[in-house]
């Protein structure tokens, strides 16, 4: 208590005395910045505001050391945007992440952005170079909440950045740079339309103006809204084999064994179905509803002092399956049916056995007259920051601010229902002789089962203030080759998370839900930071300008103890035509939310079968598929080779156990990356840059899901004290019971590559316009190791598909190469753009499988043209000709991986902007 009241203490004083003594103090980031398109020199500049995407050090000039790829808001509007998605899919560094196809998330409809398949929650988001809000329990932001109308640049710093940024930055930052200075009023209409179904359209008004001669304040208003895609409308999307018990019901007499059901038609059958398939109306796109509105101000109250800030709000709604998916709810038990039931047929009464006016009946039927899984969930996002910022001398400026950002989730589940009321009598088993159960499409059973859950309550709260001193000690001394360049400060972060379930949710009363768990948590930490930047030398044969640097931070957590990140880092450049540059770094990643707090919840293991997103968790019984070791098979009591089907949802019996440890540590690693950048001065418009990375990320946070414990059992390491044998138990009569599956700081994550970028534009009288454009991005990975725990092996995931090799469950598509390559015509007043974007081929990463998937290449063909002064068009065509992603035989949602591929085929865009 004594502690806490300690740590409140040092961070009110620290902003306290930040904002009083406005010179004395500074802030963590040289605030919200306005770069132009991005120089080779990586820098940005506003005013006297520079900013670099990876330091905190503002030197007009100063050229990263990091590997930067950037997006500008030319390319943005060349895609017709009007999400994140539709731009950042483009970027090589950029993995699957969560996706507006990804059905059964817990992300419930956002956009999730993860960089080199390292997992969501190790990628830092950031918004003019400080924390954007993160949502639900895990470290990750929905980037949903960034309007696409006011994105200046967008720039993708690989590498890790944790001793600048802080906690989270391990794989690398994604920095959103808005535009802060815009000037006159602006409105855009924007529509994306799928040739075979599905439509996004919406629009978007900003008004920027300044202050006098002292300021600038922009205002903006977007809204987005996104048609949802059913499985049917794409014929590669069918799925025959995913069945669901029967719509129209089998019935069994006890005492006699006959059986009777329904058809799908409804017609009266003594031979029925036990299946069905309704997954042709499953969703494949969830819809999108979103308002956008955000202000961003610049206010200069003296010439030491600016006030600047961003206000930020965002209203989304959304549909998706959730984790239990889309398949209705169903029920398989015994209950007795009165002879004076009044929708008893003569066929049907013909084949039942009554007992003192009752027959015992196994009733086993769908419920999909209550409607498929449906999460309606409203996500509202706001943050505010403000600031104050200047010079302190010619040399050293000062900023502080203070931001908080809330994010407040809830989510209605539909198509469910409770299984007992409130007695504790079954419902179902209460309504069989007032309501028709026999046969398809009863509309009484969702009068009478059906109920609206208030599902997930979830709140997310995220305070930083901070203040910074930066520039240089030009004002005390330089060296020879030149200034000094620092940055110092502190900053204070407090975070808070909640989540709340229905009742019924908590004691595992629904059909589909499982059993699921509440739960809170809070966590702060007060850091100190500094950067150093020192050139050595400058203008000598061989070295025109060789600058050296490096960077600490020391973190003290109230629950994660102190930890300290570094970076150090160097700068060559040899002459005008080459520079050598690179980076190695400490970088550390603290337990999320649902890592450190969650309560344990749990899911029926049958679902690993039936619900599509869950299925590459589980990969059958290698015992009797035959792919087991028959010693360790034996061992533990195994069924035969052939005598079961270890993929039906009977051989599943128990639960799926999964939630947060509060024992669990923060992820440790270390990340370094070497690179060349070529500008010759023979050949002026070229531009190429190639940079090797290196990420060991040690102690790594996450679960071992049941196909990689029980393949580690059984074929890859079957002894007797395999630890990993435990985390998936069997019954008596072998086939599987339960399986564990909480977090825990398991192996390590070791990824090797390099990222390659070239740029040139070829000017020449006889070009019509202004010239050709030729762009390139590329990445490749020369290793990708995942240990899943330090018992077992590594397992080399280059190149790979499958739950095998994905670090969070989430991006199940590992390409060892992905590049986007572009080709424009530059016209007086616009330019015409041909891109081609490269998915890798990759293999199943699942034992024993030879299955691959060919290479993934999508066209796309834009335009942007200036009619007049005050209005420009732009349209495009993408997935010019509507490839369809690769079909995967298991382990899949609908037959691929929405998460990495294209999904909705050839779409056409079409934006027309008009500005004063």
């Amino acid at each position: 208590m004594i502690m806490t009241s300690y740590r409140q203490s040092v961070a009110a004083a620290a902003l306290a005395v930040a904002l009083i003594q406005a010179p004395g103090a500074a802030l963590a980031q040289t605030g919200p910045a306005t770069p132009a398109a991005p120089a080779p020199q990586d820098a940005s500049t506003t005013g006297d505001e520079v900013v670099v995407t990876g330091t905190r050090i503002p030197v007009p000039g100063l050229t990263s050391s990091s590997p930067v790829a950037s997006t500008s808001e030319e390319q943005i509007k060349l895609r017709s945007a009007l999400t994140i998605e539709d731009f950042s899919t483009a970027i090589p560094q950029l993995s699957g992440g969560v996706r507006q196809g990804s059905q059964g998330s817990d992300a419930f409809g956002a956009q999730v952005l993860e960089l080199r398949n390292f997992g969501q929650s190790r990628s830092l988001v950031l918004i003019d170079g400080t924390r954007a809000a993160p949502f639900s329990f895990r470290n990750s932001v929905d980037v949903n909440a960034i309007p696409a109308s006011l994105i200046k640049r967008v720039d993708v710093l690989t590498g890790g950045a944790a001793a600048v940024y802080g906690a989270d930055a391990v794989a690398g930052v994604v920095n959103f740079i808005l535009n802060d200075e815009y000037e006159g009023i602006r409105g855009t209409a924007t529509s994306r339309l799928s040739v075979q179904g599905g439509a996004q359209y919406g629009g978007s008004l900003m008004l920027g103006t300044g202050i006098g001669d002292r300021g600038n304040l922009v205002i903006a208003a977007d809204y987005t809204q996104r048609d949802g895609v059913r499985a049917g409308q794409r014929d590669w999307a069918a799925t025959p084999n995913q069945t669901i018990p029967s719509l129209g019901g089998v019935f069994t007499d006890v005492a006699s064994g006959r059986r009777f059901g329904f058809t799908d038609d409804g017609a009266f059958t003594t031979s029925p179905s036990a299946t069905s398939n309704i997954s042709a109306s499953y969703p494949l796109i969830s819809p999108l509803k979103r308002i956008n509105v955000a202000a961003l101000y610049k206010y200069e109250i003296t010439p030491q002092v600016e006030l600047y800030g961003r206000a930020m709000y965002t209203n989304a709604r959304t549909e998706e399956t959730g984790t239990p998916g889309a398949a209705p709810a169903s029920v398989n038990r015994t209950v007795a049916i009165s002879a004076t039931n009044p929708f008893l047929t003569d066929a049907i009464r013909n084949q039942l056995t009554f007992v003192n006016g009752t027959a015992q009946v196994n009733v086993s039927r769908s419920l999909a007259e209550l409607g498929l899984i449906t999460y309606a969930t409203e996500r509202n996002t706001l943050q505010v920051q403000t600031g104050l910022r200047g010079p302190l001398t010619d040399a050293v400026r000062w900023n502080v601010y203070a931001q908080y950002g809330r994010s407040t989730e809830s989510s209605l589940i539909s198509g469910d229902g409770l299984v007992a009321n409130a007695a504790g009598a079954n419902n179902f088993a209460s309504i069989v002789n007032t309501v028709n159960i026999f046969g398809p499409n009863r509309p009484g059973l969702a009068a009478a089962l059906g109920s609206t859950i208030d599902g997930f309550i979830r709140k997310r709260d995220q305070f930083v203030t901070a203040g910074t001193l930066s520039g240089t000690l030009a004002d005390l001394f330089s060296l020879p080759a030149g200034p000094i360049g620092f940055a110092a400060g502190v900053e204070y972060r407090r975070e808070t998370a909640s989540i709340n379930q229905d009742s019924a949710l908590l004691s595992g009363n629904t059909y589909r839900q499982g059993v699921q768990a509440a739960y809170r948590g809070a966590f702060d930490v007060i850091e100190l930071y500094g950067e150093v930047l020192v050139p050595l030398i400058h203008d000598t044969p061989l070295i025109r300008k060789l600058d050296v640097g490096g960077a600490y931070r020391l973190s003290d957590y109230n629950l994660f103890g102190t930890h300290g990140t570094w970076k150090v880092e160097g700068n060559w450049e040899v002459d005008r035509n080459l520079r050598l540059r690179g980076t190695y770094q400490r970088v550390l990643r603290t337990p999320n939310f649902g890592e450190f707090a969650a309560s344990t919840s749990s899911l029926p293991l049958n679902s690993l079968v039936t619900v599509d997103r869950l299925k590459p968790r589980y990969g059958g019984d290698p015992c009797v598929i035959g792919t087991g070791n028959a010693a360790q098979c034996a061992r533990f009591g195994a069924p035969a080779v052939g005598s079961a089907n270890s993929s039906a949802p009977g051989y599943l019996t128990g639960n799926y156990y999964y939630g947060g440890n509060p024992d669990i540590k923060p992820e440790t690693g270390y990340t370094t990356t070497a690179g060349v950048v070529f500008t010759p001065t023979f050949l002026p418009s070229l531009n190429l840059t190639v940079d090797y990375y290196n990420l060991d990320l040690r102690g790594a946070v996450g679960v071992i899901q049941p196909i990689a414990a029980i393949t580690s059992c059984y074929i890859t390491n079957p002894t007797a004290g395999n630890p990993l044998c435990a985390l998936v138990t069997r019954n008596a009569n072998g086939t599987f019971a339960d399986a564990f599956v909480n977090n825990q700081n398991l192996g390590r994550l070791l990824q090797r590559g390099f990222d390659i970028s070239a740029a040139y534009t070829l000017r020449a009288d006889w070009l019509p316009g202004k010239g050709v454009r030729a762009s390139y991005q590329g990445n490749i990975v020369t290793s990708y190791l995942i240990q899943a725990n330090p018992t077992v092996s590594a397992v080399q995931c280059k190149g790979t598909f499958g739950a095998t090799c994905s670090s969070d469950g989430t991006t199940l598509v590992q390409p060892d190469y992905r590049h986007t390559a572009g080709l424009g015509w530059l016209l007086d007043k616009g330019v015409i753009q041909f891109d081609w974007q490269r998915i890798g081929k990759v293999r199943s990463s699942t034992v024993g499988s030879t299955e691959t998937l060919p290479a993934q290449d999508i066209f796309d063909l834009s335009a942007s043209y200036d009619f007049t002064d005050v209005v420009t068009m732009s349209a495009g065509v993408y997935n010019l000709f509507d490839k369809t992603p690769p079909r995967v035989s298991t382990g899949g949602v609908f037959n691929t991986f929405p998460d990495t591929y294209d999904i909705l085929g050839r779409t056409i865009g079409f934006s027309l902007t008009a500005h004063l």
